[in-house]
């Protein structure tokens, strides 16, 4: 069985030198002599022996019964046998000084984290934000209704106020995306609701006009978030992971109503109702910072993305629209039975999300008598 040898060269050296290697065997380690010259003249082998040119580093491995001399040639390797026994010697040209070629190949080289991994990571991030910040108001809403006198009837006025610029910016949020791109969009959106939110107890202070402009403006910028992750994830993601994405994004959104709700009457019984609304504000802007700085619209844009992962994600992407092809009409969407079952699914999913969302902690007050 061929022996093998291992070695780095950093360039052809000034005279020869001897190291210490040691042969892969099937029992035990070997050690045997390496010796590096930097051109046949200085070989031990003699002159012209091993058949190396001048300034051609050169690496002569020798055992009790044979020698193989290697010969380098850039990054590669040539190795020839003398006598009873095969050696095969590794060298590759580096610029880092000569190391144990065994040791070197024995450290695993540690994949780096995919891009897709991190803007998942940031789409989820940023959904779970997005509906934290909407459970803030429902819980901190009792305290100020107090605080102010509202009534049941404002404070119902109030909560839907989110709704009203929700349902207008859900309508164009995807238009923007697709003309914007998703980066600068669902950054512009994080940026606006984050403010709105850190405003709200300061303009419910000033006056009912001012706290339901406020939460008009958190509406709208809300109302961009699912349009915008529908129309960036395809980018970023094959169709075989799409689901998945979408997925791991929907389940970051649903934990922002776990984390809010479990954490705003904690945060607000030891900062207070304005340093609340303030955290959860900061929190948004931490996030717009990462996002700016790690995330493009498209992959092709990326500067830190892999060739092989870009490659995976073009190679992925569906090519479903046909060349000529003309969007359906309103008319022809609307006479679909599949379009009327969505709508309906929708309506009553968001009817029993948004009663619970807007009125569960109202209902523990008022009814229940339960303190926030």
């Amino acid at each position: 069985m061929a022996s093998v040898r291992s070695c780095v060269s950093v360039k052809p050296a000034a005279g020869p030198a001897r190291y210490r290697s040691a042969r892969v065997g099937a029992a035990s380690l070997e050690p045997t002599s390496l010796r590096i010259s930097a051109s046949s003249s200085s070989s031990s082998l003699g002159p012209g022996a091993d058949g190396c040119g001048r300034g051609v580093g050169c690496a002569a491995s020798i055992s009790g019964r044979g020698v193989a001399v290697a010969r380098l040639v850039g990054d590669g390797w040539r190795a020839r046998r003398r006598g009873g026994r095969e050696v095969v010697a590794e060298c590759s040209a580096s610029l880092e000084g000569v190391r144990h070629g065994a040791a070197a190949a024995a450290v695993p080289s540690v994949p780096a984290l995919p891009e897709r991994a991190k803007v998942v990571a940031l789409v989820a991030a940023v959904m779970l934000l997005c509906n934290a910040d909407r459970v803030v108001m429902s819980v901190a809403v009792v305290p100020l209704a107090a605080q102010h006198g509202w009534s049941s009837s404002f404070v119902g006025i109030v909560q839907s106020s989110f709704l009203w610029g929700y349902v207008f910016s859900s309508m164009v949020g995807g238009a923007l995306a697709d003309r914007y791109g998703g980066k600068k969009v669902m950054a512009g959106a994080a940026a606006l609701w984050s403010l709105a939110t850190f405003l709200t107890p300061w303009a419910a202070s000033q006056s009912a006009t001012m706290l339901l402009a406020v939460r008009v403006l958190f509406g709208v910028a809300e109302g961009v978030a699912f349009p915008t992750m529908s129309t960036f994830l395809p980018k970023w993601f094959p169709t075989h992971e799409r689901a998945t994405a979408v997925g791991l994004s929907m389940g970051g959104f649903h934990l922002g109503n776990v984390v809010s709700f479990l954490a705003t009457p904690i945060i607000m019984s030891h900062i207070g109702l304005a340093g609340t609304f303030a955290f959860f504000a900061s929190l948004g802007y931490l996030w717009l910072s990462v996002w700016l700085l790690n995330v493009e619209s498209d992959p092709i844009d990326s500067r830190t993305i892999s060739k092989s992962e870009l490659q995976l994600i073009l190679a992925g992407r569906s090519k479903s629209k046909v060349k000529g092809s003309k969007s359906p009409s309103l008319r022809e969407v609307f006479s679909k039975m599949e379009m009327w079952a969505i709508i309906v699914a929708n309506v009553i999913n968001n009817w029993g999300y948004f009663v619970l969302l807007s009125w569960m902690p109202v209902y523990f007050k008022t009814v229940c008598h339960q303190s926030f």
